[in-house]
């Protein structure tokens, strides 16, 4: 301390320096218990799922990205440190603590989620009711006393620490003093470097490393403070010169962008019809949505293996795309995706509820033209606003949880008192023992099941886990790889399982005589999460088969298809066959399937991960995941890339879906009244 300092200057310089070692000792503790939380969190995986990688290399790249996470909240925290400190020592410790404990106490929860459903917790946690919450929560099977009783041991380790250590941790100035400055400039560095970017062998392992916190609280930011777009017709026009060269597709001619962003006139896209003998009647349609089938374990090539052996023989005797994409990675974008080819809205089409702008479907469109129509689920359809939105497009019947006749139908097996609804094998046969089979009007059926999802528990439970560990034998699988399936048996069982289910149904529906004029689609909804993902992609690939007596030959197709582009291909076979009527203009988002036999992407495609998490889009065979560019071969796999050029082409593309879909959220319709009331009431 120089001479010429004051008295009151040399108290100040003490105080300063108490509060920087101080702020310092607090700050590195904290850094401690986030590592001791990583630990915890890579031995968890380790034991229940197995690690992708050596446990030492996960925990060090674990490290890392906490090491970044802290030093990103430094500089804040030490603002606001200081403020207090200045004002009240105690009371800037006693709060920073506060603060240490309740981030270390949410960082374990969202550990603990990461560990039962292997996705990160992200701000979709915001779109669901508290009902749906608890429901979910409740068939999962609650929270366990031997949890609930670790987790408070372990906040109250947090607090023992937090109130013993500081005591007897004293810092040097200088060290303390240099920690703090690092930490500011760690953050203009951090906004022209990429360092925070790693790409491990796989999704799995990218996720396990990521500081569930940052990814939670990054979520929830952007969920509050979304980026709005607004519509640029010359921008648009622009994008959409690119878009048709790189992707090679017909391009939408959209027809009043200003009070309808989505309208455009239709395409012709009736590729189906080459495919078919064409009957007199019109066919009835039933649609089979597959909770959680993926591609990944889904017919011959399965990267994990074919637990599907029911499916894979039935695709060889159907049209059938292997890569097949949903547009959600949870089940609230299936219904609106398939059946109306629509657009998100800010959390989920169906999270709009009442506010659902009128739309176009299948359901209403073919309800018009003299169709039945149905929807069968064995849980609550009132889940995700799931039977609004049905109502919402005319559907004439609701077969859920509250018509099953209980007594006649097996529900799945309670978890803690808590069951979804009812079994794929009780939704089956109780579609097939309340539709007419003689009749005069076609019909339009939409099948949800329920067993392959969380908490995974089927009837016949030790019929299929036999079923199970000799399928491993039957894949050729050693033992240390079955050893690793083992982790994921309740998974794979019920997998196995709902193949079979669609098996008794197709062999029951052969029967019927109207089996000869249907027409069946087959796909899931996503990909079952539970099972660790080797891709971004992944969560979104699935199977599509469309069967039918009435084919007349079978295709397999390589190329790249999604969700949206059903309903537009589906009816354009049945206004070229059947003479249904159908608006010259639509509002589709998907501009049909593709039959082409060799791998090609003509689509640009969002895909909404969650219902907060609009962040993956894909065009040609390039994938934007956030900030990340990835280009994607024909078995789906992918790599990271750097291609500046390719990446603003994406980014300006996906802004293009963007600042269209942002025009819904605020209010504007999907299409006129004119063309709703012409071409969905009842002819």
């Amino acid at each position: 301390m120089p001479e010429n300092y004051t008295e009151k200057e040399h108290a100040t310089f003490l105080r300063i320096k108490s509060l920087v070692q101080s702020f310092a000792a607090l700050s590195l503790i904290w850094l401690a218990l986030i590592f001791i939380l990583s630990v915890i969190e890579v031995s968890l995986n380790s034991n229940f799922h197995g690690l992708p990688l050596g446990f030492l290399k996960l925990l060090m790249w674990s490290f890392y990205i906490d090491l970044l996470f802290w030093l990103k909240f430094i500089p804040l925290l030490f603002i606001l440190y200081a403020i207090l400190y200045l004002i009240a020592p105690k009371l800037a410790n006693i709060s920073f603590k506060l603060f240490i404990s309740l981030i270390f106490a949410i960082q374990l929860l969202l550990i603990s989620y990461f560990n039962t459903a292997l996705v990160m917790l992200g701000a979709d946690l915001f779109g669901y009711s508290l009902e749906d919450i608890t429901q979910t929560v409740g068939a999962s099977g609650g929270v366990s006393i031997v949890s609930a009783v670790l987790f408070i041991l372990l906040v109250l380790f947090n607090v023992v620490i937090l109130n013993l250590l500081p005591k007897r941790f004293k810092l040097n100035f200088i060290l303390a003093a240099v920690i703090v400055i690092l930490a500011v400039i760690y953050i203009p560095v951090n906004a022209i470097t990429s360092w925070n970017k790693v790409n491990l062998k796989s999704d799995y392992a990218n996720n396990l490393i990521t500081n569930k916190s940052e990814h939670f609280y990054s979520a929830a930011y952007d969920h509050y403070f979304p980026e709005i777009y607004e519509i640029d017709i010359y921008a648009d026009s622009y994008i959409g010169d690119f878009i048709d060269k790189l992707t090679k597709a017909i391009p939408f001619e959209y027809v009043d962008e200003e009070n309808y962003p989505f309208l455009h006139k239709d395409i012709e896209n009736d590729v189906l019809t080459p495919f078919f003998e064409p009957g007199t009647e019109k066919p009835n349609i039933v649609i089979i949505l597959v909770e959680g089938l993926g591609r990944a374990f889904t017919n011959s090539g399965a990267y994990l293996g074919n637990f599907t052996p029911y499916l894979d023989s039935l695709s060889s005797e159907s049209l059938y795309w292997k890569n097949f994409m949903s547009e959600g990675g949870r089940t609230f974008a299936v219904l609106p995706s398939i059946l109306g080819s629509l657009p998100f809205g800010q959390n989920g089409y169906l999270a709009m509820g009442p506010k659902m702008p009128e739309q176009l479907s299948m359901i209403n469109l073919l309800n018009a033209n003299g169709y039945r129509t149905s929807f069968y689920y064995g849980g609550d359809s009132g889940f995700d606003n799931m039977s609004q939105y049905l109502k919402l497009n005319n559907i004439d019947e609701i077969n859920d949880l509250s018509t099953f006749p209980s007594s006649k139908y097996p529900k799945l097996p309670a978890n803690n008192g808590f069951s979804w609804g009812y079994s794929d094998k009780a939704l089956y046969q109780y579609y097939l023992d309340t539709r007419p089979v003689s009749s005069s009007q076609p019909q339009l059926s939409v099948l949800l099941t329920l067993a392959t999802h969380s908490p995974f528990l089927i009837e016949e439970k030790e019929r299929y886990t036999k079923k199970f560990e000799e399928r491993l034998t039957e894949l050729g699988f050693d033992n240390s790889k079955k050893e690793n399936y083992r982790n994921y048996e309740k998974q794979y069982v019920s997998i196995l399982y709902a193949d079979d289910a669609i098996k008794e149904f197709m062999d029951s529906y052969r029967k019927r005589a109207d089996f000869k004029n249907t027409i069946f689609l087959i796909t899931g909804d996503h990909r079952i999460p539970e099972i660790p993902m080797s891709t971004k992609l992944d969560r979104y690939h699935v199977p599509f088969i469309v069967y039918s007596p009435m084919l007349k030959r079978t295709a397999e197709m390589n190329s790249v298809s999604t969700h949206f582009d059903i309903a537009p291909s589906l009816l354009s076979f049945l206004e070229t066959n059947y003479s249904i009527k159908l608006p010259a203009t639509m509002s589709w988002v998907g501009k049909g399937l593709d039959t082409t036999r060799a791998f090609q992407n003509i689509h640009e495609v969002p895909l909404m991960q969650t219902k907060t998490d609009l962040i993956d889009f894909i065009m040609g065979e390039y994938h934007l995941n956030g900030d990340n560019l990835y280009k994607f071969n024909e078995k789906m796999e992918e790599v990271l890339i750097d291609d500046a050029d390719k990446k603003a082409q994406l980014i300006n593309a996906f802004n293009l879906f963007k600042k269209r879909n942002a025009e819904i959220i605020k209010g504007r319709k999907i299409v006129p009244d004119s063309i709703f009331q012409n071409y969905t009431m009842s002819n």
